[in-house]
């Protein structure tokens, strides 16, 4: 039995690692000033975050079903006997419902799990289904041990610039103003099937320090619970310099762990804003 595993670009995995893998990605749409784009195919994160910086129009949406239908027939008809799908959470978007009604076509084919995760949780989902592809297991296998471990997951982001939430509906226009005024930065955490508040700080350095303390207590519980982990790091940096110093002062948190850095994607930085930051922790599956 020939398994694929198939993703979104919401995972932040870039089209040219996707294929080292061996993994099948379909872009999410962006329109921008009512022109659509595809992420990672004609629109990059430092492109994006250039209009979201600017303060264009920008909507994200869902993969359409056309485009997910001709994509799963294409692996199908092309020597895989099955497909793994993992979309962002289903709590973030209407992607994994869209997804569960197009699979109906393909009984016994196609599997559609919820990590009910997003950004670099959901790559570490992708990880994890590949690890079980290449140690043979089947895809009803894989989508139940991915179910199963979904909410063995956190990420945290720090906002700068609070426009953005303000724009999304998540704080008041005068809860935005007051925290300008104040210089305070929200700390969001992703877990499931939702975006909340953390927690809120003064200035940048103290969201950051507050943020690498709550991702080191995750790790830590479930290191002590006998787990291997994961560690993400993620950001909507306008400039090198930025990125370079966020993910310095991961490195140091974490000296003993492998950490990769990927962009926020689309659906996260056009909810946060740019130079927004952030960190992921999942248990890794392992057999």
């Amino acid at each position: 039995m020939k398994t694929a595993i198939v993703t979104d670009s919401n995972c932040g995995i870039l089209k040219k690692e996707a294929d080292n893998l061996g993994l099948f990605m379909i872009p999410m749409p962006v329109c921008i000033e009512n022109t659509f784009y595809y992420e990672g195919i004609d629109l990059d994160p430092k492109s994006f975050l250039g209009h979201l910086a600017n303060h264009e129009k920008i909507h994200t949406s869902q993969p359409s079903p056309t485009d997910l239908l001709t994509m799963w027939e294409n692996i199908l008809t092309d020597g895989y006997d099955e497909l793994v799908y993992i979309p962002m959470s289903s709590g973030l978007s209407g992607s994994f419902d869209t997804a569960c009604r197009i699979a109906e076509e393909f009984p016994g084919k196609v599997y559609v799990t919820d990590v009910r995760r997003v950004s670099v949780t959901q790559r570490h989902a992708v990880e994890d289904a590949l690890y079980l592809v290449n140690h043979g297991f089947e895809a009803a296998s894989i989508k139940e041990k991915l179910e199963k471990n979904a909410l063995h997951s956190i990420i945290f982001v720090g906002v700068d610039d609070l426009d953005y939430l303000k724009k999304g509906g998540r704080i008041t226009p005068a809860a935005a103003a007051m925290a300008s005024v104040l210089n305070i930065k929200p700390l969001l955490i992703i877990g499931g099937n939702k975006i909340d508040a953390y927690d809120k700080t003064r200035g940048i350095k103290n969201c950051e320090r507050k943020l690498l303390h709550a991702i080191k207590e995750k790790a830590a519980h479930f290191k002590s619970q006998g787990y291997d982990i994961r560690i993400g790091i993620a950001g909507s940096f306008l400039n090198n310099a930025d990125l370079s110093n966020w993910y310095s002062r991961a490195a140091e948190s974490f000296p003993d762990d492998e950490l990769l850095y990927d962009p926020l994607t689309c659906s996260v930085s056009s909810h946060v804003g740019p130079n927004a930051f952030g960190m992921g922790v999942s248990v890794k599956i392992t057999l």
